[in-house]
């Protein structure tokens, strides 16, 4: 039945939010566009430096920034990293069993506080695991760019996800 055909027989349906993908759904060469963006703030930038214990002044001291080539605060890259890496979570490793490794990370701009951050992801390869048969290996490279269409990163991810029928909330 259609939708019109649903609401005209007063047909009730339950849909439940996907989070994530399984092994069989990731397809080499496809391309996700990570949505929303992330606005990064002054206090994001703050807080984990100070979190994280990264004193230096290019994150913490405003009047030492403006002094530097950059006339002001940077973002600290460990904050950015997350940021983008947190991004991808939905529709990359939302079913992940584990992140595997990250390698290649690369920062090719700086990020300022105020600076919107999109990012994409390309599937490079997926194969099932040689010793987990029902799971396997999904590894994509991820670019992300601010607000003006710059990239400030790019980095390549592989992640072990399960076939469908075997992840954790697949009886939920």
């Amino acid at each position: 039945m259609d939708a019109k055909a649903i609401a005209a027989a007063g047909e009730t349906r339950r849909i439940r939010a996907s989070y994530g993908r399984y092994l069989e759904d990731f397809i080499v060469g496809d391309i996700y566009e990570h949505r929303p963006g992330r606005t990064i703030t002054e206090a994001d930038n703050i807080h984990f430096s100070l979190l994280t214990m990264n004193f230096h002044p290019m994150h913490c001291d405003a009047a030492y920034a403006a002094k530097s080539e950059f006339g002001r605060l940077l973002v600290n890259s460990g904050l950015t990293v997350a940021i983008v890496l947190g991004m991808t979570v939905n529709d990359v490793s939302g079913k992940a069993i584990a992140n595997l490794g990250w390698k290649e990370i690369k920062l090719s701009a700086p990020v300022f506080c105020g600076d919107t951050l999109y990012a994409e992801s390309e599937v490079l390869e997926k194969r099932e695991s040689r010793s987990r048969p029902t799971q396997g290996i999904v590894t994509v490279h991820t670019r992300a760019f601010n607000q003006d269409g710059v990239q400030i990163m790019e980095f390549i991810r592989s992640a072990l996800i399960p076939k469908r029928g075997h992840g954790v909330d697949d009886d939920q």
